[in-house]
């Protein structure tokens, strides 16, 4: 079969790798997005010195999952207030990285009301203003450096906007390891296994395909290999750059396929439960599993080779694994019981990402 793979970011891998940053930026002045810890970290101060005199404003008040009640104002601040930047330089996580996204594409109108219009499907949101962004992340994990998608939350409404345009792919991802030395234990775990969940999300997956397959195989198996080395001791470049990598391949893997059944119920565990989005996505992981088992022989091939022989005991090692790092694997370990998790399963099989996962059936519901 005839594999068609696309993502057109260029990617720069490799410790040290921030202090290109001016040389990718070409002249051009950016707006720096990243997140309220970067400054006592001596992060912000760090790239403040690398960026100079290229660096016209900084937005560091970013929240985890960044909610429509924060970001208005923001958004609309800074159309007003720096619409003739070039450049959005994302350093962060996931939330750093999604904020930076929405802060991209405006209309004429500069609102942030029409961007969540038309993410609501109320009425078309056409883009007219756009900015380019290169995203630095620091975790391994969030893939969001190498795809087009951003999530905005809406608690008070209970709603979750998946932002995806043309013009939201970032140019450039810029992946230093060095960044990641920081990052707590438990920021760590929730990102490595949400790259994990990228990775496997991307094999029982309809849009599936031979590239996106080497890539999502290689992920898993370096994520099995180095997450529990990397948790056993933080400060060590080589094993923060092998995740990096690791997470680096598993967004590139689902660039393409987008994520699937696993990713769709974490949204409801979010909104309801506040699970984080690393833990929410991949507790549910060896349930997931066991349904995508059987469906195609192809994938069960594929399958096999990102977690090894023989298939019918990788769901259990799999718990295994996730569990071995401290994260539960059942809906009742988070208070969910067995109708309401059954109704959760159910609804999430209904959503955009629950639809790419192979294993559509009543059955599966059983």
């Amino acid at each position: 079969m005839t594999a068609n793979y696309y993502n057109p970011v260029q990617s720069v891998y490799g410790a040290g790798g921030l202090l290109s940053l001016p040389k990718l930026l070409g002249g051009r002045r950016a707006a720096l997005v990243t997140f309220p810890e970067a400054r006592a970290l001596g992060l912000l101060a760090r790239l403040e010195e690398v960026l100079g005199a290229q660096l016209a404003c900084v937005i560091d008040q970013v929240q985890p999952n960044p909610d429509v009640a924060e970001l208005a104002r923001t958004y609309e601040d800074f159309w007003r207030e720096h619409a003739q930047v070039e450049v959005i330089v994302a350093v962060g996580g996931g939330s750093a990285i999604d904020t930076a996204k929405a802060l991209m594409v405006a209309d004429d109108s500069g609102q942030f009301g029409a961007l969540i219009a038309g993410l609501a499907g109320e009425r078309v949101f056409t883009p007219t203003r756009c900015k380019t962004l290169i995203a630095v992340p620091t975790t391994a994990g969030t893939g969001s450096e190498v795809t087009p998608w951003a999530t905005i939350w809406d608690r008070q409404r209970q709603k979750k906007y998946s932002l995806h345009l043309p013009q939201t792919w970032p140019s450039v991802a810029l992946i230093d390891p060095e960044l990641m030395l920081s990052l707590p234990p438990a920021v760590t775990l929730q990102s490595g296994l949400d790259a994990l969940s990228h990775a496997l999300e991307a094999i029982w997956n309809v849009n599936a395909n031979a590239v996106s397959d080497a890539l999502a195989v290689s992920a898993v198996n370096d994520i099995l290999s180095v997450l529990p080395r990397l948790m056993r001791d933080l400060d060590r470049v080589q094993l923060r750059g092998r995740m990096a990598l690791a997470a680096l391949k598993a967004g590139m893997a689902f660039s393409n396929t987008k994520t699937a059944l696993a990713h769709s119920i974490s949204y409801e565990m979010t909104l309801r439960y506040g699970l984080p989005h690393g833990i929410a996505c991949s507790f549910s992981l060896p349930m997931v599993l066991e349904r995508a088992m059987g469906r195609s022989a192809e994938r069960d091939a594929v399958l096999g080779q990102a977690l090894g022989l023989p298939l019918a005991e990788a769901p259990a090692r799999l718990a295994q694994f996730i569990e071995g790092l401290g994260v539960k694997t059942r809906f009742s370990d988070y208070g969910v019981g067995e109708q309401e998790a059954r109704q959760m399963v159910l609804q999430a099989q209904g959503g955009a990402r629950g639809r790419n996962f192979i294993g559509l059936t009543e059955e599966t519901l059983t």
